[in-house]
Formats: C-alpha cells, sequence, structure tokens
C-alpha cells in the first residue's frame, strides 16, 4: 500500500511513525518480509561523515563606520583569502583555501595546518576569527583598510552552501608505484600495500535512495548538526554510469547541493581536516530521512554493505592521467572486514569515512523524527535520474594565444 509524506508527516505530529536506521531496518526486512515491512515502517534515517571538498559558505559581516567596500578588495580571515566579487560586505570561503603564507607543497609533502574548513570550523565552535580587508575606497564607501576579530554571532547571516556532498558511492584508492603518494584518499603506500575507500556503505544517504527517488529540492536533511535542506544534484552529479541488478551505482554517481544556516550547526559534524601532500578539506555530517512510501523504496533502504560494489583505482598512473578501466570491484563488506584481495594479493584496508559517526547521525535524526521535532519535507524539484542521461563532461582544453578572447 502505497503512504504519502503528508500521511507520514500526520504519524509524526502523533507520535506514531515508525522509524529505523539504515542499519536496523535491514534486519526488519529480513525478519518481516518486504511487504509487511514496508507497510509497518515509515522512516528510514541514514547517515555520513566523510570530507567534503566542494564545501564552503557565504557572509555578510555588516558595516563599519566609515564605510568599507570589500567587493573587489582583499579580504582575508585567519589569513585565508576569501573571495568578495558579490557587494560591499558578502564574502564566500571556500573549505580548499588555504592562508597566504602556507608553503604549500613546496616543502613535500606539505602539513596543510589551516585552511577555510578550519575557519569554518572556527566560527561554528565559537571562536574569534580575524578579518582583515584592503580597499579601493569609494565615495559611498571611503574606507580602505579594515583589521579587527569576527565572530558567527557577529554575521548578519552566515550559510554554509556546499555543492557537491554525500557522493554516491566512490573509488577505492591503491598506489602501483614504488614509492608513497599523498593525494585526497590518503597517504597510499607502494606496491599496493594499503587501499583507501570512503562511503558509509550501507548507512549512506543516496546507496538508500539510488534512483532519488525521495530526493529533491527543498529535502529537509540534518546538515552539521542543524538543519539543512538539499538544493538539488550537486556538481558532477552523474546518474548514468553502470549499476548492479539492484540498482546500485558501480562507482561514484549522484551528489547533493547542500545549504543550511550555521549559527545553528555544532563543530562535532563539521571538521577542518588536513590531508598530508594534497590540501585541506571539510568533514561534514550529513543525514537524509527516507520515506517509506512503498515496497520499492523499502527494498531499496534494506541494502546490505554486501550488496555495494566500489572499483578499485590505481592513483599513482590510472587517476592523474584519466586512464580508464579499473583493476577490479570490491564490495563494501570486503572492504570493511580489514583487506581486500586485488590482483591475487591481500591488501589492507582502511575508511576516511566514519561508520560510527555515520550511525550516531542517523539516530539523531531517527530521534528528533520521533520526538515529533523533525517532519519530512515534498522536494518541489526531483534530482535527475538515470533516465535523465546525464554525463560528467571532461574539460574541453583548446590552446590559449594572444588576442581577443571568444566573439560573443
Amino acid at each position: 500500500m502505497a503512504k504519502t509524506i503528508e500521511e507520514i508527516n500526520e504519524k509524526i505530529r502523533r507520535g506514531k511513525a515508525v522509524v529505523f536506521n539504515a542499519e536496523e531496518v535491514i534486519k526488519v526486512v529480513k525478519s518481516k518480509g518486504l511487504k509487511k515491512a514496508a507497510t509497518e515502517v515509515d522512516v528510514v534515517t541514514t547517515g555520513t561523515f566523510a570530507p567534503m571538498c566542494s564545501s564552503g559558505a557565504y557572509f555578510n559581516v555588516g558595516h563599519t563606520n566609515p564605510r568599507i567596500k570589500l567587493g573587489g578588495g582583499f579580504v582575508t580571515l585567519n589569513g585565508v583569502p576569501v573571495y568578495t566579487g558579490y557587494a560591499a560586505v558578502d564574502i564566500l570561503l571556500g573549505a580548499t583555501a588555504m592562508q597566504v603564507e602556507d608553503p604549500l607543497n613546496r616543502i613535500y609533502p606539505g602539513k596543510f595546518l589551516y585552511g577555510g574548513a578550519h575557519v569554518i570550523e572556527d566560527l561554528v565552535s565559537g571562536r574569534d576569527v580575524k578579518l582583515v580587508a584592503r580597499a579601493y575606497g569609494t565615495d559611498c564607501y571611503p574606507r580602505k583598510q579594515l583589521e579587527t576579530w569576527i565572530r558567527l554571532e557577529d554575521m548578519n547571516e552566515a550559510v554554509l552552501l556546499n555543492l557537491r556532498n554525500a557522493y554516491q558511492n566512490y573509488n577505492v584508492g591503491v598506489n602501483l608505484s614504488d614509492h608513497v603518494i599523498h593525494t585526497y584518499m590518503g597517504v597510499l603506500q607502494p606496491r599496493m600495500r594499503n587501499a583507501t575507500y570512503c562511503s558509509a556503505g550501507q548507512l549512506s544517504p543516496l546507496l538508500n535512495d539510488p534512483f532519488y527517488r525521495t530526493l529533491g529540492m527543498g529535502t529537509r536533511i540534518f546538515l552539521g548538526g542543524g538543519i539543512g535542506y538539499v538544493l538539488g544534484g550537486g556538481t558532477q552529479h552523474n546518474p548514468s554510469v553502470p549499476r548492479t541488478e539492484r540498482g546500485l551505482p558501480r562507482m561514484g554517481a549522484g551528489t547533493l547541493s547542500v545549504r543550511g544556516e550555521l549559527k545553528q550547526m555544532n563543530p562535532r559534524w563539521l571538521r577542518g581536516a588536513s590531508m598530508t601532500g594534497y590540501g585541506v578539506s571539510l568533514a561534514v555530517g550529513i543525514g537524509v530521512p527516507i520515506p517509506v512510501l512503498d515496497e520499492e523504496i523499502m527494498h531499496y533502504t534494506a541494502v546490505t554493505d554486501a550488496d555495494i560494489v566500489a572499483q578499485v583505482v590505481d592513483y599513482s598512473e590510472a587517476y592523474p592521467n584519466c586512464v580508464p578501466g579499473s583493476l577490479g570491484e570490491v564490495s563494501y563488506a570486503e572492504l570493511k572486514s580489514g583487506s581486500i584481495k586485488i590482483q591475487g594479493k591481500n591488501v589492507p584496508t582502511a575508511s576516511l569515512s566514519s561508520y560510527a559517526r555515520a550511525r550516531e547521525i542517523a539516530d539523531i535524526l531517527k530521534r528528533w523524527i520521533v520526538e515529533g521535532s523533525f517532519f519530512l519535507t515534498q522536494p518541489v524539484e526531483p534530482i535527475p535520474s538515470v533516465e535523465a542521461g546525464l554525463r560528467c563532461k571532461a574539460l574541453n582544453e583548446r590552446p590559449v594565444v594572444n588576442g581577443p578572447g571568444p566573439s560573443r
């Protein structure tokens, strides 16, 4: 029997909603059967906590006296440059931005101790952040310099705006070369002496709704410890990849673009991450509620780590040079066992994503729903699915020559 989001919300209001996290519901479906479980279960909560590079925040820092026009000027927060090309006091901070004086990889491998992600964590933690600005001055914005301390509570607006989060599956990284390499998949030892992966597997949001049936613009979610919303598919959203018989993508596929108010978030769920030899990223906590509208959705939410597969990719040669293919395919059950077998070799595995934190997020979201403080939303625009035929396009490189730019 089909249900609606409105019907489920009414059960939440009356304290009658039946909610399980995505780990618990596997046993529910196994014991009760798909049809009965779909009738009884109303919501399945999911979670993920991992580095998500395409994240950031925008702020309106308020006007000084006399006024200063940050737009077009040079502005830093704790030494990290921000983008100022919006207006007088609107600024945009990217999670991967680095301090101006950081040596980066000039001293290899770089430590990347502090960047935009750490600024976001500091602000959410209630710490003072130093704002330094140099402006060119105008008749209506005469001030040209500013050095001050600012807190999150001082901002007029502070919004987490992440362009690509919650990747639906991803590569397993290995290193076939004879030397250590430093990547966004962590430090990879030579001659395939370790393998790293980054997904919560059976708890991961987009692996529990592989065709995005319940997701879209306006979906209310757990974001960074507070309430956030899905804006739509994120950058590099690519649903048209090979899939298993269960409909699960065999490689990286869908993504989410999300937003939420920073002032309600918690530093436990927004953490700056320094990745040796690579850069800075922001570890983000995301939890998505999946309404069980019918048996098909119930079937998808009962996914197990044994059902989910990922491609093993060489990050020393194949990945940096866009060489297609993989070294093999492994399940998340195998990855979480501590080792996988690739080309006849047993390779130790480690995750960049915290399964324990993912479960905690799913349980927090479950509690909010059971207590009646979190309601589901009907998406106003769906996320493109496989039928849309979208594909991730590569940059078409063209030689740059002196002279005028492209004709308009």
